[in-house]
């Protein structure tokens, strides 16, 4: 068969990208050669509806061993007692537990999109927003922290059927407790979704949430250093708390209807392939250089945020616990979108990002989002975090200036030389 040159052409110019830039999208990250080779594997020609042992299709004894592994190691890795690792993405995984919770219609209470949340978490785009009824927390102006009084007030007047915590664009760690508390006031379950943080918590750096939610969702491919994914956990079976029947009348384990919510009700047939780049994934995220790795994510965000507002720029929240940081760009008078296209002509990746009461619009944004989990993946360490801002810095100073452009263009090249990316 004749080799697909256009599309290997543009698959190298992509690696090059990936190898002379510097990546730093929050919600990327670069996975082992092991775990490429996986996701590249035969196991792409397998259909297996179903779950290990129980599937809808033969020849499927071999992926079974995989997925058992896959879910093993997970359950090892994350203290879980049950574990899903079917989701083709963390968008469905909360896709499948909401269709194993709720009706449509039932009461929803998340963190505000604009305020650092995710679309999945009520946004009235989503399905999450169409399907069920939403209602938000936020942030506090003064702080950039969780605004716990006005999730809790929120929650106790408009009683809501489940409590959403978790983000896409916040730096800090979450009182997982005083959320189930407030649940617990009014019958709710509450969903954790640490799709950025998972890879931290799996290794003990931030509050775990398996001894206090409901329901845990992630996705495995960012601080978790796995292929594109999804998974769902939860710290221990127990009955639905609603009574829901099945058309028999049985009352089924919440874990069985999590199950039926992924395949047959929001999946087909899950990809054994990716599965198995997740069994790797988590097998390298039990060792001991991972929790090197994830330490020093850790230790460079802060040394990138601290390096940030030595230059004067505004961090929500005025630092980090996690892998990321949230900046606000008002006060260096460049829009999310205008850093973000300079930097990029740069070669450094970012993203456009809303800030908490942003003035802008979501095309525009008034901040963008950093993490430091994929240029950490490459080796580099806080020295490099400080040069890496100094870089930034020097674009967002003079993002017209060809001249500069072209000036930090070739000093990221020769840092990324020094760290390259698959060796």
């Amino acid at each position: 068969m004749k080799r697909d040159k256009l599309i290997f052409d543009l698959l190298a110019d992509e690696q090059d990208r990936q190898e002379e830039g510097l990546e730093l999208i929050a919600s990327e990250n670069f996975v082992s050669k092991q775990v490429m080779e996986a996701a590249g594997s035969v196991a792409t020609n397998k259909y297996a509806e179903g779950l290990p042992g129980k599937r809808y299709y033969g020849g499927c004894q071999i992926v079974d061993e995989i997925e058992t592994i896959a879910i093993d190691r997970a359950k090892q890795l994350f203290n879980a007692a049950w574990v899903n690792v079917q989701p083709h993405s963390g968008a469905q995984a909360n896709a499948a537990v909401m269709l194993a919770c709720l009706q449509p219609g039932d009461k929803i209470l998340g963190f505000d999109l604009s305020h650092g949340g995710h679309l999945t978490h009520g946004s009235p785009v989503n399905y999450s927003g169409k399907i069920y009824k939403p209602f938000f927390y936020g942030v506090k102006k003064e702080t950039g922290y969780i605004d716990y009084d006005q999730l809790k007030e929120v929650a106790l007047k408009e009683k809501p059927k489940m409590i959403i915590c978790g983000a896409s664009a916040y730096s800090r760690d979450w009182d997982y407790a005083f959320i189930r508390s407030v649940a617990d006031e009014i019958g709710a379950l509450v969903l954790a979704d640490i799709s950025h943080p998972a890879g931290l918590i799996a290794r003990g750096l931030l509050t775990d949430p398996l001894p206090h939610c409901h329901i845990v969702t992630t996705t495995t491919h960012k601080t978790l250093r796995g292929p594109r994914g999804g998974m769902i956990m939860m710290g221990k079976d127990f009955e639905n708390p609603w009574g829901l029947k099945t058309p028999k009348g049985e009352v089924r384990m919440m874990s069985n209807l999590l199950d039926m919510a992924v395949f047959p009700g929001t999946q087909g047939g899950p990809l054994e392939h990716i599965i198995a780049a997740k069994a790797v994934a988590y097998g390298e995220a039990l060792s001991d250089s991972y929790m090197k790795y994830v330490l020093q994510v850790k230790q460079n965000a802060q040394a990138m945020a601290k390096a940030l507002v030595a230059k004067g720029y505004d961090i929500i929240s005025g630092g980090t616990d996690n892998h990321l940081m949230l900046i606000d760009l008002r006060n260096k008078g460049i829009t999310g979108k205008a850093a973000e296209q300079a930097l990029v002509n740069a070669d450094i990746t970012v993203n456009k990002n809303m800030v908490p009461f942003d003035d802008k619009s979501p095309f525009v944004t008034s901040g963008i989002r950093v993490g430091t989990a994929a240029v950490t993946s490459r080796g580099m360490k806080e020295k490099q975090m400080e040069e890496i801002v100094d870089l930034i810095d020097q674009v967002i100073t003079n993002p017209e200036s060809e001249q500069s452009l072209k000036k930090v263009r070739k000093h990221v090249h020769a840092l990324t030389e020094k760290f390259p990316l698959y060796k």
